[in-house]
């Protein structure tokens, strides 16, 4: 009987120590953008609330995705955006764009089949306001 309880009570406790480390990471909880607004160019920084310390934290091109899109967190694909913004968060205006472009930063859902004239969706994201003359 002691044989097959350690064949059973090990896989249990292999089972039970991952299930515990699973929910153990840190999880991004908010992402704040600075400044709010700008006009013509800027250079946006982001600022990441954790479940866990050290939070907040300043946030890289390793920890999240630039785009232009919308206030939903909708990153625009092939249609205009009105502005660009590289992976390092320096945005400005596009040639005879007038308007007020949003700039995001956050971390996109997977998609199997996003549409061809939009980017991906940030599912915890931030945005900012570029206005452009």
């Amino acid at each position: 009987m002691t044989g097959l309880r350690s064949l059973t009570v090990g896989p249990l406790l292999l089972l039970s120590l991952a299930a515990a480390s699973c929910g153990s990471g840190r999880q991004l909880q908010s992402v704040k953008l600075n400044p709010p607004t700008a006009t013509s160019q800027a250079q946006f920084t982001a600022t990441g609330t954790f479940s866990k310390p050290p939070s907040p934290a300043q946030l890289t091109s390793k920890d999240i995705l630039w785009c232009m899109g919308s206030s939903d967190g909708q990153c625009v694909g092939n249609a205009n955006p009105g502005g660009t913004v590289d992976q390092n968060g320096a945005a400005q205006c596009l040639p005879l764009f007038t308007g007020t472009a949003v700039v995001l930063a956050g971390t996109p859902i997977k998609q199997s089949n996003p549409m061809p004239d939009t980017g991906p969706t940030l599912k915890v994201f931030g945005s900012a306001q570029l206005t452009c003359p």
